[in-house]
């Protein structure tokens, strides 16, 4: 995604979030279904795992945005860690609708929605606190899968920026 000046801190939120999906998705479509699937030690997530823990994270955060806690009582955090969907497709199927949750959240937001108070786990944010806060954690699990996904490629790994010795 070319990068686009902007002084929207929604469309920029947007874009940043539009590109870090894109780089999940180009680092799990490079590991087998087993892959997916694989941990490296006990402690460890697999890339399946942290994609069902971001699903649960951003229907709780993103159902009712601006009107309802963004930590639902039917969540169940714990749950995200065990059992992933059992194949490729569903869960790309949940991942895509996690994403359609984030994306219809924000898209109708307009600039003064920013300064609007919206609360996670009983703590006030500001709308754009809240956003900025799903920014990182989604980053930070993005990061995960971009390391699981290149450690499992190893030589035969397809650079998601610069290949390394190449700038």
């Amino acid at each position: 995604m070319p990068h686009r000046f902007t002084t929207s801190y929604l469309e920029d939120s947007l874009f940043l979030l539009r590109h870090y999906k894109q780089l999940a998705e180009a680092a799990m479509a490079q590991v087998s279904d087993d892959e997916l699937f694989a941990v490296l030690d006990s402690e460890m997530n697999s890339i399946a795992v942290v994609v069902k823990h971001m699903v649960g994270n951003m229907r709780s955060r993103w159902t009712d945005f601006l009107t309802t806690d963004g930590e639902k009582p039917d969540r169940h955090r714990d749950s995200e860690f065990a059992d992933p969907p059992p194949t490729r497709a569903a869960l790309m199927e949940s991942w895509e609708a996690g994403w359609r949750l984030v994306f219809s959240a924000l898209e109708p937001l307009a600039e003064p929605d920013l300064a609007r108070t919206v609360t996670i786990g009983g703590q006030p944010y500001s709308a754009m606190q809240a956003i900025q806060r799903q920014i990182a954690h989604y980053a930070s699990h993005i990061g995960q899968i971009i390391l699981l996904a290149k450690h499992f490629r190893a030589a035969d790994w397809k650079s998601l920026s610069i290949p390394k010795r190449r700038s």
